[in-house]
């Protein structure tokens, strides 16, 4: 055993017998592992038994440790909520992470003179929230419901500018249009954005009541076209109501956890039981935990996924029994408001479920970790889920910048659908009206291009217009969709380096994917090719104007000759390595002497090439 090692061993013999959290670090005191305990002394200083360093995990943790830090609790429930969260401030690398967590969708009403409504990730101290929800579409469903019949939107549309005419969200009659002076009354819109209220929280007899009393007075004062939009509103809310009754009685809220275990690789499943029925699963992975001790992986698992914004259950069904089953099942009932019980289920229809639980965490694993390529409907799934789009989108189209030193600007658009590239839809760009370099302005100047043609042949919209770049291309690009009266259209990009998603309307909730992830290796697959595609014009172009310039300086070489040399041989380079018979083939044989003679230097001055 190393000297810091036996150091390390002789300070676990002095450590308190009592509860606490603590931390193994490195040499630049860095946190290598942070744990919690009943007993300081006898958990830490288990760690020098032949037997766990003989474990993987414990003896690189012992042999990269060289200091030991504690901090005393009153109890064992406080070490263990205070294990949580210095687990979540410094991410040890011999922990068990949360890397590839989601969070649930909330609706938020925001607080604006006129309130707009949309779907976040993130609970802010602004505005109102609703949820969370799931499965995640029910957010987004819900949203379109309030666009549809109470016509609050959720586009990023500056209500503080004027504005000469509204979107197309106005004309289906899905916004109220308060962007433009006269289409709505403050009266009106703070109506709607109340019933909307109404029905977010659920309060559906009130919603209903006060649009019975509205449809009367309407129908009083003849106004017999507003009576029946409201009559059909008020049933439809009636309906939802009575949906959301009948489910309410059918049965008790459960989260299921199973693991599939490979070592150093991890596959959790995580099933929601809601009313009795499953409504949705999640996917979590680990690709380096050597050696998983079950009890300490369940348990940090619990709290962190709980302590994320998922909302805790009554019930929690895990594959083993916890020792600190007491102790989790007091601070989650804490944070939910109510008893919640954990459970690994032994018989009976629980342990079916967990069962199957534990084999959908098995196809997970094999998915992730065997490499078995994912459909396109899946990935399109995946990619829905991960950055929160209303749909799951069949046609990605995605923009790229090139140039070098602002010259020679061009841009490329290249096309996903259906889980593959399709060549035939790419397109090129010149960028006309851009001097210098300038990639925002070139963003904008494309994507009005491409959409507005879009536009005028009447064509859809793709599913996902994705952007080469960090944020200042995103706002480029929705500044030319929003110029052109396209909204709500699921706009995201990809930072370079960082490989940092950025979805448009949530700027301020970025998403970072596994490395691993199928949704990350499609979009890079994509921003790729829209990459090379860009680059490959862009040296067309700029070896086209250097071939162009270089051969036109020669006396009798004209644009026909130029022309028929570039087709061939595609670059300056090109033609000078080029022997004469190659050179004969394109221009014919005297032009291609007196050529071949000019760029060895051996050509009299002034002597024509050919044309």
């Amino acid at each position: 055993m190393s000297s810091s090692a036996d150091a390390l061993r002789q300070k676990a013999a002095q450590l308190p017998l009592e509860p606490g959290v603590y931390l193994y670090k490195d040499d630049a005191g860095t946190v290598l592992y942070v744990g919690k305990a009943k007993n300081l002394r006898n958990r830490v200083r288990s760690y020098f038994n032949e037997d766990r360093l003989a474990e993987a995990k414990t003896g690189s943790l012992i042999r990269e440790a060289a200091a030991l830090d504690y901090i005393l609790v009153d109890n064992e429930k406080e070490a263990l909520a205070l294990e949580n969260n210095l687990i979540k401030q410094y991410k040890p690398r011999f922990n068990v992470l949360l890397r590839d967590d989601k969070t649930y969708p909330y609706i938020k009403l925001t607080d604006e003179k006129w309130p707009r409504v949309y779907v976040t990730r993130r609970v802010r101290k602004d505005g109102q929230y609703f949820g969370p929800y799931f499965p995640g579409n029910l957010a987004h469903r819900l949203v379109k419901f309030v666009h549809r019949h109470f016509r609050i939107p959720s586009c990023t549309v500056d209500f503080k500018r004027e504005h000469t005419h509204p979107c197309l969200e106005y004309h289906i009659h899905r916004c109220l249009g308060p962007c433009v002076a006269g289409l709505t009354t403050a009266e009106d819109y703070s109506a709607s954005v109340r019933d909307a209220r109404l029905f977010l929280e659920g309060r559906t007899v009130d919603l209903a009541g006060g649009l019975r009393a509205r449809m009367e007075q309407a129908s009083e004062a003849m106004e017999f076209e507003h009576a029946a939009a409201l009559r059909d509103l008020m049933a439809t809310v009636e309906e939802v109501a009575e949906k959301q009754k009948m489910a309410a009685a059918s049965g008790n809220d459960t989260d299921i956890f199973a693991w599939h275990v490979e070592a150093p690789q991890v596959a959790v499943n995580l099933f929601h039981l809601r009313n009795g029925r499953i409504v949705d699963r999640r996917e979590f992975f680990w690709e380096d935990v050597a050696e998983p001790d079950g009890q300490e992986f369940f348990s940090t698992l619990l709290m962190q996924v709980y302590s994320s914004g998922q909302p805790v259950p009554a019930g929690i069904h895990v594959p083993l029994e916890l020792d600190d089953r007491e102790v989790l099942e007091e601070i989650l009932s804490e944070k939910r408001g109510r008893k919640v019980e954990i459970h690994s289920p032994q018989r009976g229809e629980k342990k079916a479920l967990l069962e199957l639980v534990g084999s959908n965490a098995r196809h997970s694993f094999e998915q992730r970790f065997r490499v078995l390529k994912p459909t396109s409907r899946a990935i399109s799934a995946a990619l829905e889920e991960a950055l929160g789009l209303p749909d799951a989108p069949r046609r990605i189209e995605c923009f790229d910048i090139s140039h070098i030193q602002g010259t020679d600007q061009v841009a490329s658009m290249v096309v996903w659908e259906d889980g593959r590239m399709k060549k035939s839809a790419y397109r090129k760009f010149i960028i006309r009206t851009v001097e210098g370099n300038d990639d925002f302005a070139s963003m904008r100047e494309v994507v009005t291009r491409r959409y507005k043609r879009v536009q005028e042949e009447g064509g859809p919209m793709p599913g996902l217009v994705l952007i080469d770049g960090g944020l200042g291309q995103l706002h480029a690009a929705a500044e030319s969709l929003e110029a052109l009266g396209v909204l709500n259209q699921p706009l995201a990009s990809l930072a370079k380096r960082e490989e940092i998603l950025y979805v448009h309307g949530r700027e301020d909730e970025p998403v970072v994917l596994d490395r691993s992830s199928p949704v990350l290796h499609l979009v890079q697959m994509v921003r790729d090719e829209a990459h090379r595609f860009a680059v490959t014009f862009h040296r067309s172009r700029r070896d086209a104007r250097t071939l162009t310039s270089e051969l036109k300086s020669i006396p009798g070489v004209g644009p026909r000759t130029v022309e028929k040399l570039l087709k061939t041989f595609g670059s300056l380079s090109g033609v000078k390595a080029a022997g004469e018979a190659e050179l004969a083939a394109a221009i014919g044989k005297a032009a291609a002497a007196k050529l071949r003679a000019a760029l060895d230097g051996s050509a009299p001055q002034g002597q024509p090439v050919g044309q």
